[in-house]
Formats: C-alpha cells, sequence, structure tokens
C-alpha cells in the first residue's frame, strides 16, 4: 500500500525526510520497523545515527571503505552480503510502484491550476492504486475460500467403497440377466 505523508512544490533533498517517515510508519502501524529499505540517497550518517538510537536496521551498503577481507571475517561478510540482496530485492516493487504512478496514472504530469486541486488528483491516483492491491488481495481471498470449501465438500461426502461399488454392478448385471432371459 502506498501513502502520501509528504507533499511539496519545492525541490528539496528528501534524504533528510527518513526521520519524519519511519515516525509516520510508527504513528500508522505503532511500532518503528525492524529494517529500512530505502535508496542510498537515505544512507547519510545523520539517518543512520537516528536509525542506530531506535534499533532499526538500515537495509543499505556500509558507510566507508569495504573491509579487507580475511579468513576471520570472509563468512561474515559473505553473510551480509547475501541479507542485503534479498533485501536490495524487496525495493524492486516499490520502484514500479512509483513508476506504475508516474507513468500509467500520470501522477508526472498533473494537470491542475491550482494547489489544492493537486492535491486531491494525487491522493485520489494513490487512492486508485490501493484499490487496485485490494481488489486482487480480495480475488485471491475468493479463490482460496472457493478452493477449501471445495476441498471441505470433498471431504464430507461419502466416499464410494469399491466392493460395494462391484456388489451393486454385479446386482445390476443379474437384474438384467433376469429380466431378459
Amino acid at each position: 500500500m502506498a501513502h502520501v505523508d509528504k507533499l511539496h512544490w519545492d525541490a528539496q533533498h528528501e534524504g533528510h525526510d527518513l526521520e519524519a517517515q519511519v515516525e509516520a510508519y510508527k504513528k500508522r502501524y505503532g511500532y518503528h520497523p525492524e529494517v529500512v529499505i530505502a535508496d542510498t540517497l537515505y544512507g547519510s550518517r545523520d539517518n543512520r545515527s537516528y536509525l542506530a538510537r531506535n534499533h532499526i536496521r538500515f537495509a543499505g551498503k556500509p558507510r566507508g571503505r569495504p573491509p579487507k577481507i580475511t579468513p576471520e571475517n570472509k563468512d561474515e561478510l559473505m553473510r551480509m552480503k547475501a541479507q542485503r540482496r534479498p533485501e536490495y530485492r524487496e525495493r524492486i516493487p516499490i520502484e514500479g510502484k512509483f513508476g506504475q504512478g508516474k507513468y500509467g496514472y500520470r501522477l508526472n504530469n498533473i494537470r491542475a491550476k491550482r494547489a489544492d486541486t493537486s492535491v486531491a488528483w494525487i491522493n485520489s491516483i494513490f487512492l486508485v492504486m490501493n484499490l487496485l492491491i485490494l481488489v486482487r488481495v480480495f480475488i485471491c481471498l475468493r479463490n482460496l475460500a472457493a478452493k477449501i470449501a471445495s476441498w471441505v465438500t470433498k471431504k464430507s461426502m461419502p466416499r464410494e467403497i469399491p466392493f460395494a461399488r462391484a456388489c451393486q454392478f454385479s446386482s445390476n448385471r443379474n437384474a438384467y440377466l433376469a429380466a431378459h432371459i
């Protein structure tokens, strides 16, 4: 789900918004995130110290020169690199959501003349994008419920016993033979 937490018209460095975004997350969900997966733009020293004070991990590259690989730290460095890779891949759908908004719903080309109309337009676009996600979730839940209902009905229906079916077939054949002799 995408949220519009801050909307401004002046060009500015977004890297200073991390603290406000983390606090908006805490206000929305009631707790701080375990990890922040963000662009390298948000990996400044101030942001990292804020995250460290709140026991939040930053899922970006460490600052400074990469440490020299030695036999003692090789396993730890490989583990950290392997951990960063899936976290980086989690960022791909987020960037895709930005692209969907910009090019699929024209967030990069708002043509409203007044600021309040532009805000309404932008929020409406995010509402539509979130509604489409919810529709997909509800369709998946409906399909899952239908599969469960089908499975439960199949399990609760009386099963055919192979012996009883063979007996029924032979009794029908005997009745047919008796009628036509």
